[in-house]
């Protein structure tokens, strides 16, 4: 197998899928802002509130526009790049994403017209409605592709069938209810209102220090401080979740995130600074918070984390048994096989055929892994351990990052809650600049789930270098050079729509003949 067209299929879907998710997570969280910040105006008519949703909208319309364009990209892919993935686990992966469109996506996109065109043709309660519809069509988007990416770390409620040579569901509701996709769901949707908080504060704070559009802008303000902090709070406790489902479905996740070469006694120290050396096995100038790691782990004090050398000891034992359930799918197939030979085939398969996965890491090295020598079954453990380093410091970046973002949208709550929210200029050059961090935190999260999952595809069931599709090295460099180039445009027609939607700033509306009296209460009267 020429491994240089894994890598490169990996590179272009990792591309690919980097870009779009600059766009996923705003559009997410900018939907449900645009419901929240329409309904004030539901309740109390003033029309500033209008001119905040719809100033707001279009920027979410600019947005969600080129991640549509970018999504449609990698759902090709799956069948151009990755085609014995789609034959293996079509069945299971397909139908969430399946439902994804038929559900979530048709309603968003139907929606999204309405609430841009249905100002002047619906009631106030009837383009609210359209407004959440999007929120919630976005939002649901979000879960059906969880459903299916929280499937690829925890395949549940699926089994292989011998006779077809593919996984098939058994349980959907298991695949529906995985606790991976769940966790996986509410922290990145959390993470989506925490990215589009910050936008529009950081925007709201640029309007603020030129004087221009003050009014809404500081109303926008007090709405993306107050659900940014409650989305960034939400985002550290469900990332917490995420750890503790690791140790039990992920564990060599877990371990490279730490670098954690050998099982430490409970409670594992958390690694709070240091550089990894994965040829060493080894992390130098390292600095321990100790227990810190066995109390997210594994929320206890005396439960071991397995460090990688002993994880590496299981995949070669698992390796072997797969062999076992390989030989036996070989016999099970074979015509020539008995009818005794057959059921006593097919007895250790169903006893050992959960391991076939691992056996299936052997064909980096050998087209039969009945064939492959201790070295080469050593080599395949091995390979289990996904790229320490960058694990490592992605993780640190994004937790960083989260704390600062709730300092940040904290600090702003407060002051927002005193009506001091121009009183500290220096701070709202922080919150301009802080905009693409967000992006950055995102980026790293993402990198976090999917490069940990590596060598595998599906967790356990299927290697990401046997999943990929027959095609030559310059085909492939082709369409990543393709893509880079159109991406980049794309990248810079969003960026200047954008940027010219900012500085041209909100339109003001006249209040409307059915809006109620100014207020007079001092207490409401900023609203």
């Amino acid at each position: 197998m020429d491994l240089n067209i894994v890598d490169l299929s990996r590179l272009q879907f990792g591309l690919t899928a980097l870009y779009h998710f600059l766009f996923v997570p705003l559009t997410i969280g900018l939907a449900v802002l645009l419901a929240i910040m329409e309904t004030v105006y539901v309740m109390t008519g003033r029309p500033i509130w209008r001119d905040m949703t719809q100033f707001w909208g279009g920027l979410f319309g600019i947005n969600f526009a080129m991640g549509v364009a970018t999504g449609i990209v990698m759902e090709f892919q799956f069948g151009m790049n990755w085609s014995y993935y789609s034959h293996y686990v079509g069945d299971v992966f397909g139908a969430p994403l399946a439902i994804e469109g038929l559900m979530a996506f048709f309603l968003e996109a139907s929606f999204v017209g309405l609430f841009f065109f249905g100002w002047d043709r619906l009631s106030k309660l009837g383009h609210l409605a359209v407004t959440w519809a999007v929120a919630l069509g976005t939002n649901l988007s979000a879960l059906w592709i969880l459903i299916a990416n929280g499937w690829m770390q925890n395949p549940v409620g699926a089994a292989f069938n011998p006779q077809t040579m593919r996984m098939e569901v058994t349980d959907f509701y298991a695949v529906l209810t995985n606790p991976v996709a769940q966790a996986k769901f509410v922290h990145t949707v959390s993470a989506g209102y925490t990215m589009a908080s910050l936008f529009v504060l950081g925007v709201s704070a640029w309007y603020v220090l030129r004087g221009r559009h003050t009014e809404l802008a500081k109303r926008s303000m007090t709405v993306a401080a107050s659900f940014g902090l409650a989305a960034a709070l939400s985002v550290a406790v469900l990332g917490d979740e995420s750890g503790y489902l690791s140790t039990e479905h992920q564990k060599m996740k877990l371990a490279s995130i730490e670098a954690m070469w050998e099982t430490e006694p409970a409670p594992a120290a958390f690694t709070a600074f240091g550089f990894p050396d994965q040829k060493a096995r080894e992390t130098h100038f390292a600095v321990h918070i100790p227990g810190v790691m066995g109390l997210i782990g594994t929320r206890s004090l005396n439960t071991k984390i397995l460090g990688i050398d002993d994880l590496v000891k299981h995949a070669e034992m698992n390796i072997r048994v797969g062999i076992s359930a390989y030989d036996a799918l070989q016999k099970i197939r074979d015509p020539a096989t008995d009818a005794a030979a057959r059921e006593v085939a097919t007895a250790i398969f169903e006893k050992n055929g959960g391991a076939m996965g691992y056996a299936l890491l052997l064909k980096r090295y050998v087209d039969d892994p009945r064939q492959a020598t201790a070295e080469q079954v050593a080599q395949a453990a091995h390979d289990t351990i996904p790229p320490v380093a960058p694990l490592f410091w992605s993780f640190r970046a994004m937790v960083g990052l989260g704390i600062f973002f709730i300092v940040l949208t904290g600090t702003f709550f407060v002051l927002s809650a005193r009506r001091k929210l121009d009183a500290h200029p220096w701070l709202l050059r922080v919150a301009v600049w802080a905009i693409p961090l967000p992006w950055v935190a995102a980026e790293c999260g993402w990198v976090v789930a999917e490069l940990g999952r590596q060598p595998w595809v599906i967790e356990g069931v299927l290697p990401t270098a046997v999943a990929v599709s027959s095609l030559g090295a310059g085909t492939v460099l082709a369409t990543i050079v393709a893509f880079v180039a159109l991406y980049t445009v794309l990248f810079v027609i969003e960026m200047k729509l954008l940027l010219k939607a900012i500085r041209k700033g909100p339109q003001s509306h006249p209040a409307l003949p059915s809006s109620p009296p100014p207020v007079r209460n001092p207490r409401t009267a900023a609203i």
